[in-house]
């Protein structure tokens, strides 16, 4: 099979086409003929040479989440059968024609989805759903979302408007009305974002979101009363120091079910700020390291003969 892979840390030019056997499913498995397969920025990273605690193999795939055709199932799968159409997530194998996953890393795609949003729902959208609930928002409260009109930030507004929440998310002034057609009130980054967020919410902000850095958390101290509803994406570092929440991804087939779920409903757009062939993997990696992006970035893989 077809895929891209790495086998020297570096800019997004050491990706690199190569031919892999056909990954075989085991028990509780189902093979997936992949359709797309989203960017995240742990691929970035990871390929530039930040490991976190993942051991490295080269030549190393990337890629972990997608969505694509069932191909095959492995013993005691019943679930699912040749030619449904699924998405999920699986670490460093979806940059490929094929990929092996646990059927408890898979729900059913609905037949109307586009193949480029569901391949682009695992990964995002299930930090966003951790880090409301995580920091337990709730109808009838305002939540702050820095780079709300990013990946992480695009799920984290709709799902909390969802919830009932009031959202107040920051970006630069071109994201500004996409963030309102989320339900949005957007504001600046920059110099006077504390004064400008107090401005829009008078009556406070219950939680924030920050997945900017360590500028935008700070800010966020300042306008959230309990630290422990601030949770933090990006500035690992200065958890300790800070005393806000550190939000890492805690992924489900049930929490991704909900996800499919609230977007058939009409509650989650998926805006695409790039989509890529395969063949040009590194073209996806290099829009995605310019950040401030609307949306996300997704590799499609065309069926061959």
């Amino acid at each position: 099979m077809r895929a891209v892979a790495f086998s020297a840390h570096g800019t997004p030019d050491v990706l690199e086409p190569i031919e892999l056997p056909i990954p075989e499913p085991g028990p509780g498995e189902v093979r997936v003929r992949v359709r797309a397969a989203g960017v995240q920025p742990f691929d970035t990273a990871l390929r530039q040479g930040l490991s976190f605690g993942f051991p490295v193999t080269f030549p190393q795939v990337l890629g972990n989440e997608f969505a694509g055709t069932v191909d095959a199932v492995g013993e005691g799968v019943t679930e699912f059968a040749p030619g449904d159409g699924v998405l999920g997530w699986q670490l460093l194998s979806c940059y490929a024609e094929y990929t092996v996953a646990p059927v408890a890393q898979v729900v059913a795609k609905p037949e109307g989805m586009p193949w480029e949003v569901a391949g682009v729902l695992s990964a995002s959208g299930q930090t966003a759903s951790t880090a409301l609930e995580e920091l337990k928002v709730a109808r009838g409260e305002t939540v702050l979302v820095h780079a709300a009109a990013g990946g992480v930030g695009t799920f984290a507004v709709q799902i909390a408007r969802d919830l009932g929440a009031t959202v107040i998310g920051t970006a630069s002034p071109g994201n500004h009305d996409h963030l309102r057609s989320l339900g949005a009130v957007p504001v600046s980054y920059g110099e006077g974002l504390v004064e400008r967020v107090r401005e829009v919410a008078p009556q406070g902000v219950d939680a924030a979101l920050d997945a900017a850095g360590a500028e935008a958390l700070r800010a966020s101290i300042q306008v959230v009363g309990d630290r422990a509803r601030i949770g933090t994406l990006v500035a690992f570092d200065l958890v300790e120091e800070t005393g806000v929440r550190a939000i890492r991804s805690q992924r489900s087939r049930e929490r991704l079910e909900e996800l499919v779920a609230l977007h058939e409903r009409g509650g989650l757009q998926v805006p695409l700020a790039g989509v890529f062939d395969l063949s040009d993997a590194a073209g996806a990696h290099r829009l995605s390291e310019t950040g401030h992006l609307r949306g996300k970035v997704v590799i499609t893989v065309k069926p061959t003969a």
